[in-house]
């Protein structure tokens, strides 16, 4: 093969005087080039580690500090009093270096003045620290700040100034508080005493009273005691258990999609689109590596590896490369060329040659992937039985080892505002494509559809939707105002033919293998055609009319959940919405039991249809205050699943036996939510670019007879919805829940009399 060629760096022949070499000088070069790109990083992250870790101080100031010391010296002024002498006693004599008086004097004082430059950044990083504890802010009513909160905001501001490096502010970011048993017990019953009735709510009391007084303060001693000693009492555990350890399929289960932009298209050309999406990855990546962005490390390089009892996540410090998937085969694409990043228009040829050839899949090769969509255990065993030596451990390196997965697919999906269905089906494609075209195992997948959208299958287990929202809007806003396309849809700049082109992957995949590889695919599949999906735009109002509504817009579109929940359902269900913890540090998600009395009491009002608005109205405010008093205790660490779970976690290692804890972490979340972030890097000005909106994404139902349901406020005027659910079950109906979404957020619109003009 040609390719093999170009890999090579010297060729040698057998003759009778010996053995020939033949050495490559373009190989040769590209080898020179590779080290020297490896050595640039290992040199800037020397450089950033040195500077995060004396971060707020610098080079400068430690300088600063010296001449200050020294320059006193010389006026007669003893800054140090006396500790400069003291030091300068304690220096070896006539050793070396410090022979001299006035060299002794001067590292003296050169030690006295690292001293207090380390003293400085010390008690800085303490500051914050104490500084960061601080959470009052959020409870505070919008437009009545405090004294205090406004003396913190400038301390804070003071303090964090100077421009950090990506993991600048780890030392000062606070622990993640332990809260106490009572208070979490006490929260707990409150968050389940209207959905149970007398009797059952009396038994949950007494379950909960007796872990309180008896079972919990052991097990809060230990996790107390982990809180000192880890830097987050939850996230490895969390991580572990939740994620890892599961051994259900991940498309669908776990994995979940993000959209592209949906309102506007900038090429039709498949190539061209993937071609500039990688290079904005890479581009992303390197700012990662030199630590000019915030906020994450294993979102590149990173993989799944499946385990018999719980899976890994294997995370390389690099990768030269992507494997791409195409018509049941897989190429291998190099991103660089020695040293240089490849640009678009060089990464668009490599996309079109792996078009345009016209190779058939080798045996077993075509459904490889569904291996990563069944179950985990099967996954496991057939990694260990064929995929550890030869060719296919080889081959599988490769892929594992990739920067991340790309899928060019044959289908064209997108958005078309005349066709209710099309973004559906553009979500269907994304969770879970054919079941075999994604490799769900890697961190993400990149997926470019023939009409040149694109999209993303992510990985759960390595963290939490916003982190990847980053990237992508990073990606979406480069493609779109810094790369650019020809008139005729291509990458700008002309290509390099000479590039060696994608490599094929060679797999030697026996019967019984492909036997396993069709029964996943079976699982997989069964799994798929399950899932009902429901995606839509809502149109006649967004984030600018919510806010004439006097509320936030988060506990606006919560409370229409649970009004449309009961009128889809009959009935008020334990409901999940996910909220960050990133003020603290290695902090993932908290839940928010969203199904409060008070929004519950709201919906039976509004369901009765007796009462009047201004009591409607009256019952709406109350459900709003008290779900963004919940959201704001989830943020500040005063949650109640995550300790709750830690305490579960504790009781298996202890072997105790808590019924109160068994029942409580067995309790299905039938209605499970969560809000996307966007807007959280400023590309591009959504106000001069209103239809620059990503559609969001969504995951598939955690209860089998629930519903999971993703939204985005997409700006001032529209929000877009992702309702999931299973047809194997009669309770539920994606779309018929869908229906009652919207109904609910124009009643409740309705009730603040908002004009329609202004909807």
């Amino acid at each position: 093969m040609a390719e093999a060629h170009q890999a090579v760096a010297f060729q040698f022949t057998v003759t009778p005087e010996g053995v020939d070499f033949q050495l490559s000088r373009e190989a040769l070069k590209q080898i020179y080039l590779s080290g020297i790109n490896s050595w640039k990083k290992r040199l800037i992250r020397i450089k950033n580690g040195i500077l995060r870790g004396v971060y707020p101080g610098s080079p400068t100031s430690w300088l600063v500090v010296v001449i200050t010391t020294v320059g006193s010296s010389y006026c007669n002024v003893d800054i140090s009093r006396g500790l400069v002498c003291y030091i300068q006693r304690c220096l070896p004599e006539r050793c070396g270096p410090y022979r001299t008086p006035q060299t002794r004097a001067l590292l003296s004082m050169a030690v006295f003045s690292t001293g207090v430059w380390m003293m400085g950044i010390f008690f800085f990083r303490q500051t914050l620290k104490l500084l960061l504890s601080y959470h009052g802010w959020m409870f505070e009513m919008h437009g009545k700040t405090s004294c205090f909160t406004k003396v913190w905001a400038i301390c804070v501001r003071l303090l964090s100034s100077r421009r950090p490096m990506l993991y600048s502010f780890q030392a000062s970011l606070p622990k993640l508080p332990v809260p106490s048993v009572p208070a979490t017990v006490h929260r707990y019953l409150e968050s389940v005493q209207h959905l149970l009735d007398d009797e059952e709510y009396c038994r949950m009391e007494v379950l909960a009273k007796e872990f309180q007084e008896k079972t919990a303060p052991r097990l809060q001693k230990y996790l107390v005691l982990k809180s000192w000693w880890a830097t987050n009492y939850v996230s490895d555990w969390w991580e572990e258990y939740v994620y890892l350890r599961g051994r259900t399929p991940l498309m669908v289960n776990s994995n979940y999609y993000v959209m592209d932009l949906v309102l506007v298209k900038n090429t039709d050309v498949q190539a061209a689109r993937l071609g500039n999406a990688v290079h904005a990855m890479i581009m992303y990546r390197r700012k990662l590596d030199r630590e000019e962005i915030k906020p994450m490390e294993r979102m590149f390089n990173t993989t799944r590896i499946p385990g018999k009892d719980a899976d890994m996540l294997q995370h390389l410090t690099d990768s030269r490369h992507v494997v791409v998937y195409h018509k049941g085969r897989f190429f291998k694409v190099w991103l660089y060329e020695g040293s240089h990043l490849l640009k678009p228009r060089d990464l668009e040829m490599q996309f079109q040659r792996i078009l345009d050839d016209p190779s058939p899949p080798q045996p077993g090769e075509e459904r490889l992937a569904a291996l990563t969509a069944g179950g985990r255990v099967e996954w496991a065993q057939a990694r260990q039985a064929f995929f550890s030596s030869g060719k296919n451990k080889a081959a599988l390196d490769a892929i594992e080892r990739a920067a991340f997965f790309v899928a060019l697919d044959e289908e064209s999906h997108g958005y078309d505002p005349e066709d209710e269905a099309s973004l559906s089906l553009y979500g269907k494609a994304l969770l879970h494509g054919n079941c075999c075209n994604r490799w769900f195992d890697k961190s993400f997948t990149l997926i470019a559809f023939k009409n040149g959208q694109l999209g993303l299958n992510t990985e759960h287990a390595w963290a939490d939707a916003p982190i990847i929202g980053h990237l992508w809007e990073f990606v979406v806003g480069t493609d779109a105002f810094h790369l650019g396309y020809t008139e005729t849809g291509h990458c700008l700049g002309k290509p390099n033919p000479v590039l060696a082109p994608p490599q094929r992957l060679q797999w030697d995949i026996p019967e019984q293998c492909q036997a396993v590889i069709e029964s996943s695919y079976q699982v997989a599949k069964a799994l798929a055609d399950d899932v009902e999906l429901y995606c839509f735009q809502f149109l006649p109002f967004g984030k600018g009319l919510i806010k004439k509504c006097r509320t936030s817009p988060d506990a606006f579109v919560q409370i229409a959940l649970q009004l449309a929940h009961f009128r889809d359902r009959g009935k008020f269900c334990l409901t999940y919405e996910a909220s960050m913890t990133r003020m603290f540090r290695e902090g993932r998600t908290e839940t928010v039991r969203s199904c409060t009395r008070e929004s519950t009491a709201f919906v039976q009002a509004m369901v009765e249809g007796r009462h009047m608005k201004a009591d409607l109205q009256d019952l709406f405010q109350k459900a709003a205050e008290k779900h963004q008093n919940m959201y704001r205790l989830a943020m500040t660490g005063a949650g109640i699943d995550r300790h709750l779970f830690c305490l579960y976690v504790v009781s298996k290692y202890l072997g105790v036996s808590s019924p109160f804890l068994a029942e409580v972490l067995s309790e299905p979340w039938r209605l499970s939510t969560s809000q996307i972030a966007q807007f959280q890097i400023r590309m591009f000005d959504p106000n001069k670019y209103p239809n620059h909106l990503a559609a969001g994404g969504g995951f598939g139902p955690v209860a089998d007879d629930g519903y999971g349901v993703s939204y985005m406020i997409a700006g001032e005027n529209t929000i877009f919805f992702h309702v999931s659910s299973k047809f194997s079950s009669s309770e539920t109906n994606a779309q018929r829940f869908g229906n009652h979404i919207r109904q609910a957020l124009l009643d409740i619109a309705d009730l603040f009399q908002v004009p329609k003009a202004d909807r």
